[in-house]
């Protein structure tokens, strides 16, 4: 009986210690909004047209020196394009803000949210997270590198499982040469 207490003191005692050593939730490091980008690439029949939309906050969660979450919320109102210059660039920043695509005045903010992590190579992983557009909330898989302080990610959004339907083929018939394609690029460099 004695063997047993002392076995149960030992292995309570081993047990605590290993678990109060361990990170509970990982290591969280914010993202610096300001050294950060996220650059967005949209596509058309007759080109394509690129811009940034700025972070308003973000972080990733590490267990040790590996990649455990991740959550970032993107300022919509910050949307513009980089490849315009002038009226045209007035116009297509003001379209994109509105209700045919972004309804920023609504929704002004976007969430990702990470959910699940694997690890692809060193510093490679593939992560599938929540992306929230418009109050709409669906799961996207993209890749993630992790070098020091800093983390790119690329990604392909489709911007029809959003509501965004403006321009697009999968909701209008017979668009010709105004289509708009629903897939569009997003690259992300973080800096932490």
């Amino acid at each position: 009986m004695k063997k047993t207490v002392l076995s149960l003191a030992f292995a309570l005692v081993f047990g605590l210690t290993t678990t109060a050593s361990e990170p509970m939730n990982g290591e969280k490091k914010e993202v610096n909004t300001e050294t950060s980008t996220v650059t967005w690439k949209a596509y058309k029949v007759t080109g394509s047209h690129t811009g940034t939309v700025d972070l308003q906050s973000g972080a990733l969660l590490f267990d040790g020196d590996k990649l455990s979450g991740g959550e970032f919320v993107v300022n919509m109102p910050t949307l513009v394009s980089t490849d315009l210059e002038g009226e045209y660039k007035g116009k297509l920043e003001g379209h994109l803000k509105s209700d045919d695509f972004f309804g920023v005045a609504t929704h002004p903010t976007a969430k990702l949210v990470f959910t699940d992590i694997k690890a692809s190579g060193k510093n490679s992983y593939e992560v599938t997270g929540d992306l929230t557009i418009k109050g709409i909330t669906k799961p996207v898989s993209f890749d993630v590198s992790v070098y020091g302080s800093k983390a790119t990610a690329t990604m392909k959004v489709d911007r029809s499982l959003y509501d965004v339907r403006y321009g697009s083929g999968a909701f209008f018939e017979n668009l010709g040469d105004k289509t708009i394609y629903d897939e569009f690029d997003l690259v992300v460099d973080l800096e932490f």
